[in-house]
Protein backbone atom coordinates (compact mmCIF):
# COMPACT_ATOMS: atom_id res chain seq x y z
CA UNK A 1 0.00 0.00 0.00
CA UNK A 2 1.56 3.59 -1.04
CA UNK A 3 1.51 6.33 1.30
CA UNK A 4 -1.98 7.87 -0.73
CA UNK A 5 -3.37 4.68 0.16
CA UNK A 6 -6.30 4.04 3.02
CA UNK A 7 -6.28 0.42 4.89
CA UNK A 8 -9.95 1.12 5.71
CA UNK A 9 -11.18 2.77 2.17
CA UNK A 10 -12.48 -0.28 -0.18
CA UNK A 11 -11.74 0.66 -3.52
CA UNK A 12 -7.48 1.62 -2.34
CA UNK A 13 -6.91 -2.13 -2.89
CA UNK A 14 -8.70 -4.30 -5.49
CA UNK A 15 -11.12 -6.76 -3.79
CA UNK A 16 -12.96 -8.87 -5.08
CA UNK A 17 -13.51 -7.27 -8.60
CA UNK A 18 -13.61 -8.27 -11.69
CA UNK A 19 -10.75 -6.06 -13.07
CA UNK A 20 -11.29 -5.29 -16.87
CA UNK A 21 -8.32 -3.24 -17.30
CA UNK A 22 -5.81 -1.34 -15.15
CA UNK A 23 -2.28 0.63 -15.14
CA UNK A 24 -0.69 2.48 -12.91
CA UNK A 25 -2.98 4.91 -12.24
CA UNK A 26 -6.55 3.61 -12.51
CA UNK A 27 -8.06 0.40 -13.21
CA UNK A 28 -11.80 -0.62 -14.69
CA UNK A 29 -14.08 -2.73 -12.50
CA UNK A 30 -16.96 -4.67 -13.70
CA UNK A 31 -19.92 -4.17 -11.06
CA UNK A 32 -22.12 -7.33 -10.26
CA UNK A 33 -25.35 -5.47 -10.12
CA UNK A 34 -27.58 -7.39 -11.66
CA UNK A 35 -30.08 -4.45 -12.90
CA UNK A 36 -27.66 -2.40 -14.56
CA UNK A 37 -25.22 -5.24 -16.88
CA UNK A 38 -22.59 -3.43 -17.95
CA UNK A 39 -22.23 -1.21 -14.82
CA UNK A 40 -18.27 -0.17 -14.64
CA UNK A 41 -16.56 1.64 -12.11
CA UNK A 42 -12.77 3.24 -13.54
CA UNK A 43 -11.04 4.17 -9.97
CA UNK A 44 -8.39 6.98 -9.33
CA UNK A 45 -5.92 4.51 -7.63
CA UNK A 46 -4.47 6.90 -5.25
CA UNK A 47 -6.75 7.60 -2.56
CA UNK A 48 -8.08 11.25 -3.16
CA UNK A 49 -11.50 12.18 -3.59
CA UNK A 50 -12.39 14.99 -5.47
CA UNK A 51 -11.20 15.42 -9.21
CA UNK A 52 -9.07 19.13 -8.16
CA UNK A 53 -7.32 17.12 -6.08
CA UNK A 54 -5.13 16.13 -9.62
CA UNK A 55 -2.82 17.88 -11.32
CA UNK A 56 -4.93 18.84 -14.67
CA UNK A 57 -2.86 16.11 -16.49
CA UNK A 58 -3.90 13.44 -14.42
CA UNK A 59 -7.55 14.36 -14.51
CA UNK A 60 -7.37 14.74 -18.46
CA UNK A 61 -6.41 10.95 -18.25
CA UNK A 62 -8.59 10.16 -16.04
CA UNK A 63 -11.42 11.54 -17.91
CA UNK A 64 -9.99 9.77 -20.79
CA UNK A 65 -10.42 6.59 -19.38
CA UNK A 66 -14.12 6.92 -18.66
CA UNK A 67 -14.67 8.21 -22.41
CA UNK A 68 -13.03 4.65 -23.54
CA UNK A 69 -15.01 3.19 -20.94
CA UNK A 70 -18.35 4.76 -22.39
CA UNK A 71 -17.43 4.05 -25.96
CA UNK A 72 -16.42 0.37 -25.59
CA UNK A 73 -20.05 0.01 -23.79
CA UNK A 74 -21.99 1.39 -26.76
CA UNK A 75 -19.79 -0.91 -28.90
CA UNK A 76 -20.65 -4.32 -27.18
CA UNK A 77 -23.59 -3.66 -24.92
CA UNK A 78 -25.61 -1.63 -27.38
CA UNK A 79 -27.28 0.74 -24.66
CA UNK A 80 -30.14 3.34 -25.38
CA UNK A 81 -28.08 5.74 -22.89
CA UNK A 82 -24.89 5.96 -20.73
CA UNK A 83 -24.81 7.66 -17.40
CA UNK A 84 -21.75 9.30 -15.97
CA UNK A 85 -21.31 9.83 -12.86
CA UNK A 86 -18.89 10.73 -10.08
CA UNK A 87 -20.77 11.05 -6.16
CA UNK A 88 -18.13 9.79 -3.75
CA UNK A 89 -20.54 10.75 -1.01
CA UNK A 90 -20.00 6.91 1.03
CA UNK A 91 -16.70 6.46 -0.42
CA UNK A 92 -14.77 9.67 -0.80
CA UNK A 93 -12.03 8.05 -2.93
CA UNK A 94 -12.09 9.32 -6.43
CA UNK A 95 -13.83 6.99 -9.09
CA UNK A 96 -16.34 7.47 -12.02
CA UNK A 97 -19.75 5.18 -12.71
CA UNK A 98 -20.35 4.67 -16.40
CA UNK A 99 -23.89 2.65 -16.43
CA UNK A 100 -25.39 1.56 -19.75
CA UNK A 101 -28.93 2.29 -19.40
CA UNK A 102 -31.83 0.25 -21.52
CA UNK A 103 -35.29 1.37 -22.19
CA UNK A 104 -36.39 -2.14 -20.15
CA UNK A 105 -33.86 -1.73 -17.10
CA UNK A 106 -36.20 -1.52 -13.67
CA UNK A 107 -35.28 2.21 -13.46
CA UNK A 108 -35.52 4.08 -16.73
CA UNK A 109 -35.48 6.30 -17.72
CA UNK A 110 -35.71 7.70 -13.80
CA UNK A 111 -31.95 7.67 -12.07
CA UNK A 112 -30.60 4.33 -11.28
CA UNK A 113 -31.22 5.16 -7.46
CA UNK A 114 -34.61 5.14 -8.49
CA UNK A 115 -37.39 3.35 -7.26
CA UNK A 116 -38.00 0.67 -10.27
CA UNK A 117 -41.13 0.89 -12.48
CA UNK A 118 -40.83 -2.79 -13.59
CA UNK A 119 -38.54 -5.95 -13.30
CA UNK A 120 -35.62 -5.09 -15.43
CA UNK A 121 -35.06 -7.58 -18.51
CA UNK A 122 -32.05 -9.81 -18.05
CA UNK A 123 -29.05 -9.01 -19.96
CA UNK A 124 -25.92 -11.50 -19.76
CA UNK A 125 -22.40 -9.40 -20.44
CA UNK A 126 -20.11 -11.02 -22.09
CA UNK A 127 -17.39 -10.01 -20.02
CA UNK A 128 -14.48 -11.31 -21.96
CA UNK A 129 -15.93 -8.77 -24.75
CA UNK A 130 -16.52 -6.02 -22.64
CA UNK A 131 -12.80 -6.34 -21.38
CA UNK A 132 -11.62 -6.95 -25.19
CA UNK A 133 -13.57 -3.71 -26.40
CA UNK A 134 -11.85 -1.61 -23.18
CA UNK A 135 -8.74 -2.32 -23.80
CA UNK A 136 -8.53 -1.65 -27.40
CA UNK A 137 -10.65 1.76 -26.57
CA UNK A 138 -8.06 2.80 -24.20
CA UNK A 139 -5.08 1.78 -25.92
CA UNK A 140 -6.28 3.18 -29.08
CA UNK A 141 -6.83 6.92 -27.59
Amino acid sequence: MTSAQHPHCPLCQARDETVLWHDTKTRVVLVDDANFPGFCRVIWNAHVAEMTDLPPADRDALMQRVFAVEAAQRRTLAPAKINLASLGNQVPHLHWHVIPRYRDDACFPDAVWAAPRRAGAARPVRVEALADAVRAALTAG
